[in-house]
């Protein structure tokens, strides 16, 4: 794969971040945009146990997706105190994903501020993440196809991006969100997945306090380098496109593909995972 690396500033004001990166859908990491922030200085993993240690969290791990699992329901809960004890442990590939500490916690909102940068943030969606050292979140893109400001504390990360026109690369899974889950992104098998050979994205790592803008529909791929957690802020997409592709996957093929599961059970998940290979390399011939 050819990843070059996201440009990074240290502060930028709401106009230019809007008139280089937003309309053309380019992103950026802002270095300085949290260090006013409470969390800036208070957001580690201690802090999060001693003010939410004894909310039961939703935990997911790295098993592929079952025909007898919800969209996106969680494989076990924990309390986060233990949780967290977990993560500074050992290695794990427990996650918390996609999940609104906010409401069990609300003294974190304290914590952050809004941040007035151009973009119209869903106030009720900040969304946090927790993982622990190695663990991956599989090549994904977000089902409501968001603008993303995805902010890191406690420890570093990975963060590896593809826009939606690189989608003809990425073994795309029918009817879903994510490339093969068999693909390790980290050292493609390009004798494997020889499409991936021609696929162009970002990568970069974030360091506490760190800010990554993800624009509408991009895939991203995450390790994180050493325990630790991040917290999105998202805006609805601003592309009439985009909205409509955000409205099918919310309303129509989710529920089409939870259906599909039911009836069809595993063989519904082969027969995509199979299709996500055919689909690729038809492609890539018609490319080449």
């Amino acid at each position: 794969m050819k990843l070059k690396q996201i440009e990074r500033v240290k502060k930028i004001s709401k106009n230019d971040f809007i008139s280089q990166y937003v309309k053309n859908q380019i992103p950026v990491v802002i270095e300085e945009l949290t260090e006013d922030w409470p969390a800036y200085h208070k957001w580690k993993l201690s802090y999060i146990k001693e003010i939410a240690g004894t909310t039961i969290v939703p935990l997911y791990d790295n098993r592929p997706v079952n025909h007898e699992d919800g969209f996106n329901e969680a494989h076990t809960k924990m309390k986060m105190n233990d949780y967290i004890d977990l993560l500074e442990q050992r290695p794990t590939n427990y996650r918390i994903f996609l999940y609104n500490l906010m409401k069990q916690v609300p003294s974190l909102n304290n914590d952050f501020l809004w941040p007035d940068i151009g973009l119209k943030l869903v106030r009720q969606m900040p969304m946090l993440f927790f993982g622990g050292q190695d663990s991956k979140v599989f090549m994904h893109y977000d089902i409501d196809y968001s603008n993303i400001l995805h902010f890191h504390f406690h420890g570093e990360k990975q963060c590896m991006l593809f826009a939606p026109e690189q989608s003809k690369y990425m073994y795309k899974v029918p009817h879903a969100l994510i490339s093969r889950e068999d693909i390790d992104f980290d050292n493609p098998d390009y004798e494997k997945w020889p499409a991936l050979k021609n696929a162009e994205g970002y990568i970069t790592n974030l360091k506490h306090g760190e800010m990554l803008y993800m624009p509408e529909g991009y895939w991203h791929y995450m390790k994180y380098l050493t325990p630790g957690f991040s917290m999105s802020l998202r805006s609805f997409p601003k592309n009439i496109t985009n909205l409509s592709k955000a409205f099918y996957n919310v309303f129509i093929m989710r529920h089409f593909d939870i259906m599909m599961r039911k009836f069809k059970g595993q063989k519904w998940i082969d027969y995509k995972n199979e299709k996500a290979i055919r689909n690729t390399h038809q492609n890539l011939q018609r490319t080449f």
